[in-house]
């Protein structure tokens, strides 16, 4: 039995563990790039599910999204790519890591004109013989940015509701009461919100979580420990989903 396997096995018999975490391309405070660092927080999460924002992949010698492939290899997880910036040696922009078996892939394109070029991957996994929908996105800079980016998240999220929906961001809105949030609250329910940047001294709540329907979120927090306070300058932000609400029909 794999390790993805048994990590989805094993989610059956307790809660479904989930996470975000802008991993800043795997360099640290430190000015250090240690993917294998970065490998090593994911790992400490328990999460069966891992929303990432920062991925720097450069193509290697067999082809493949190095960063990327270093963490799927680490954690034992299916790695699904969300690229935004592509360039002639690989591609930079969201990923997802999952214990789940993968149903259907679609990128969305949130990208402004004269701004970064943003994006969101929206996945369906197979979760117990249900099919769930996650999203993974990180918005932009702009307050205007972020609310055009999120009318096209609600727009793609009204199209083939599934029963239970899972967004992963790095919302980067620095507004407890912006609009963007707003109107993700309106749609997903307001959640918590925790404190993960800067990560030495959190001040901020730019990463966030949410789930629909918001009353299968047990809660959500921070992962604080030393390694993860300076592997990057984001916290991961974890959430448990009651799992005996993902059930057969």
């Amino acid at each position: 039995m794999s390790k993805a396997e048994s990590v989805a096995l094993d989610s059956i018999r307790r809660s479904l563990v989930v996470a975000s975490y802008n991993i800043h391309g795997g360099f640290g405070l430190d000015g250090r790039r240690d993917i294998g660092r970065t490998s090593r927080i994911i790992n400490q999460l328990g999460a069966d599910i891992i929303g990432l924002q920062e991925v720097e992949c450069r193509s290697n010698i067999d082809s493949q999204c190095h960063q990327l492939a270093q963490l799927a290899d680490a954690t034992g997880l299916t790695a699904v790519a969300g690229p935004t910036i592509r360039k002639r040696d690989g591609h930079y922009g969201n990923a997802l890591l999952t214990a789940w078996p993968v149903l259907a892939v679609r990128r969305l394109d949130l990208s402004v004109p004269g701004r970064e070029p943003r994006g969101a991957l929206d996945v369906d996994l197979d979760i117990q013989g249900k099919t769930a929908r996650v999203i993974v996105t990180h918005l932009g800079l702009r307050g205007a940015e972020r609310r055009h980016q999120v009318k096209r998240l609600i727009a793609a999220l009204s199209i083939e509701p599934a029963g239970l929906v899972i967004a992963l961001s790095d919302a980067n809105e620095w507004l407890p009461v912006g609009r963007p949030l707003r109107s993700l609250h309106a749609i997903f329910g307001k959640t918590h919100a925790s404190r993960t940047f800067p990560s030495l001294f959190p001040l901020l709540a730019l990463d966030r979580i949410w789930v629909r329907p918001k009353e299968d979120l047990v809660h959500i927090r921070p992962h604080k420990t030393s390694l993860a306070r300076i592997a990057s300058d984001h916290l991961p932000l974890k959430a448990v989903i009651d799992s005996t609400r993902i059930t057969l029909d």
